[in-house]
């Protein structure tokens, strides 16, 4: 019996190893991919290219509004990629949701087509993918006194 145990055992922690694996292998193409986006629509509204002014201004939104943006999405990429810093990690991802939230929204509201929304629902997808999927050392864990 005590073989067989042990065994049983063994095979849990193959089992949760891989699950373990898998997650952070996930969490990392998940960030990967979402930094990939904050980073490219960030330079697009840093150099305002003509197309992201006129959705600008279709939406209805100060074309200054994407300087703020564009500095806050590279800042933000940054802060979820450097080690530690996890409350820094908690603000730029809730940046995120807001930005991108806001973004899906407002195409909405002016009844865009799905091929509008997509980018926004996209990068919002893999916000939240990303923050869920954080390991520990990315996360602010509760005090233990």
């Amino acid at each position: 019996m005590g073989s067989a145990w042990r065994m049983t055992d063994c095979k849990t922690f193959l089992r949760i190893n891989q699950m373990q694996k898998g997650k952070k292998i996930t969490y990392w193409i998940a960030t990967l991919w979402l930094a990939l986006g904050m980073v490219s629509t960030g330079v697009v509204q840093l150099m305002q290219m003509e197309e992201e002014v006129q959705k600008f201004n279709e939406l209805g939104y100060p074309i200054y509004l994407m300087t703020v943006l564009g500095i806050w999405k590279i800042l933000g990429t940054i802060a979820i990629l450097v080690p530690r810093y996890p409350v820094l990690k908690e603000w730029a991802y809730a940046g995120f949701f807001f930005a991108m939230s806001g973004a899906a929204i407002s195409h909405l509201i002016l009844h865009h087509s799905f091929a509008e929304i997509a980018p926004s629902l996209l990068l919002l997808t893999l916000t939240f993918v990303s923050w869920y999927l954080r390991p520990d050392n990315r996360k602010i864990l509760p005090q233990h006194t």
